[in-house]
């Protein structure tokens, strides 16, 4: 996520802001829980998984659009 966004912008941007921090590190946590199910690592079933990759989902969008809404500003 925001692989083509500049590392110190994103580092940054988690200072100034605790809640993008928040959602940044939650969506970074699923990510990995989803990628160690998908491999079979963790035993889940196809419910949680599904509910899993949703709940990414809406993590990555709310944070493009915080992500969005500084940039907005700085321009």
């Amino acid at each position: 996520m925001f692989e083509n966004q500049q590392r110190d912008d994103v580092e940054a941007l988690m200072k100034a802001d605790a809640e993008f921090r928040r959602l940044y590190q939650h969506h970074q946590e699923l990510d990995s829980k989803v990628h160690d199910a998908e491999i079979g690592v963790l035993p889940i079933d196809d419910m949680t998984l599904s509910g899993m990759k949703k709940e990414k989902l809406y993590a990555k969008e709310r944070l493009q659009r915080m992500w969005d809404t500084r940039a907005h500003r700085i321009n």
